[in-house]
């Protein structure tokens, strides 16, 4: 069975799409990374005027869709500091992860 000359351009193209998007991808993750990165300093020169929280959201959002590395970071973390999880609106939930935020299961002696 031989390739028509449509099938054998096709080919290369749809192999440098995929890598050009695989990079893009990953730029993407890097911005959201200094994002995060930018707003930490920002959120402490700016105390009383929110201005870092929308830059760290940005910052997640863009390095939870676009990477695995920084969604198992992120994972990782929350794993760790449950309450990091807990000030997280359930939209950025499913946006950033498709789940729900996990419910505590361990009832606090208080």
């Amino acid at each position: 069975m031989t390739d028509s000359p449509a099938d054998v351009i096709r080919k290369p193209i749809d192999s440098a799409r995929k890598h050009v998007g695989g990079l893009f991808r990953q730029m993407l993750a890097v911005v959201g990374l200094m994002h995060i990165a930018v707003a930490i300093p920002v959120g402490m020169a700016t105390p009383f005027l929110p201005i870092g929280l929308p830059i760290a959201i940005i910052g997640v959002i863009l390095l939870g869709r676009n990477s695995t590395w920084g969604r198992r970071w992120m994972e990782g973390v929350m794993t760790r500091h449950p309450r990091v999880e807990q000030f997280a609106p359930n939209w950025l939930m499913r946006l950033v992860f498709g789940r729900d935020k996990r419910t505590n299961l361990k009832s606090r002696a208080d």
